[in-house]
């Protein structure tokens, strides 16, 4: 195991909404080391991006942080002043959001939306113009893409959907960065364009040294990227290992059941899919989220949550087919 970068702990999150309150995140711990690679995989809704939000504090006015623990570095994020949460966004983490149309400001050029950010970071020497403009070129070569010069003073609109991609992840990792969250960041571009984007945020992160957390619906993605992935379902992580690990042997049902809804080269007909929905997060069941869709439930899943529990070596699984006496 390496120095843990992040560390998160029985992490508590719901929402005030107009039919009453939401339990979303429902006890979720996880962990980054320094330099890794980890990705979080699950279905839409899940609590993924509530997650990674609440590590940089920017939940919405409407969340509740209800119990848990937030470490970054060796410091607490839950009990950070306005001042420590500046040092924390502006040189600590970036993210890189799932739609660079909503993330990038219609009305101010990508020159001007760079040298913010770069201005922002603290890093020595950036509050000379010049060299925030060497800054932003660098980034935007760094990333493949051509005329650097004429997109800084270029509109997002003027340009595609692909290369507003690109000047996110060069936003994110124009100076250094110790963490990259990316949200889903190939979701409205095309299969092939998918690929130049994930090549390119791997490796800005393995030039760097930076540590990087993947949100995305595919596994696929994932395996290409994540030294490590966590499974997530409807509010709790039900799996975690090696990427390797992973895809040789899926301990949780739920795992197994996504494995098995990916095409196969060899054929064999279409996946059906999982049977059933992400419960409701106004009235939640009370023991393990996925029983009321689990092939395996047995009494004592629908009453008691079961904990994530070590089966093999840096593989957990949160299943009492695995521990716990069910």
């Amino acid at each position: 195991m390496g120095e843990k970068l992040v560390q998160v702990k029985d992490l508590r999150i719901g929402y005030r909404t107009f039919e009453g309150y939401t339990s979303v995140l429902n006890g979720v711990s996880c962990y980054v080391d320094k330099g890794e690679k980890v990705g979080i995989v699950g279905e839409t809704g899940c609590g993924k991006t509530t997650t990674v939000k609440a590590i940089l504090r920017i939940l919405v006015r409407q969340a509740r942080i209800t119990g848990g623990e937030i470490d970054f570095d060796g410091k607490n994020v839950l009990k950070m002043n306005r001042a420590e949460l500046a040092v924390l966004r502006g040189s600590g983490i970036s993210m890189i959001f799932q739609d660079p149309t909503l993330a990038l400001n219609p009305v101010f050029t990508i020159g001007s939306q760079m040298s913010a950010v770069i201005r922002y970071s603290g890093e020595k020497g950036v509050e000379n113009k010049d060299v925030r403009q060497e800054l932003a070129v660098r980034a935007l070569r760094e990333t493949s893409l051509p005329d650097p010069e004429r997109i800084l003073q270029s509109y997002p609109f003027q340009l595609s959907g692909g290369m507003r991609q690109r000047i996110c992840i060069a936003m994110a990792m124009a100076t250094p960065r110790k963490l990259v969250i990316a949200d889903e960041p190939t979701t409205n571009l095309d299969v092939t364009i998918q690929d130049q984007v994930l090549k390119i945020l791997k490796s800005r992160v393995e030039e760097k040294q930076s540590s990087l957390i993947l949100i995305t619906h595919s596994l696929g993605v994932a395996r290409e990227t994540a030294d490590r992935i966590y499974v997530m379902y409807a509010g709790n992580m039900v799996e975690s290992a090696r990427t390797a690990s992973l895809f040789k042997r899926q301990l949780h049902p739920y795992s197994q059941a996504l494995m098995s809804c990916i095409p196969k080269l060899s054929g064999g007909g279409v996946a059906e899919g999982i049977p059933g929905r992400i419960p409701g997060y106004l009235n939640p069941p009370p023991g393990c989220r996925f029983a009321p869709r689990c092939l395996y439930t047995r009494e004592k899943c629908r009453q008691e949550q079961p904990p994530l529990v070590t089966v093999e070596e840096d593989h957990e699984a949160a299943c009492f087919l695995y521990g716990g006496g069910g």
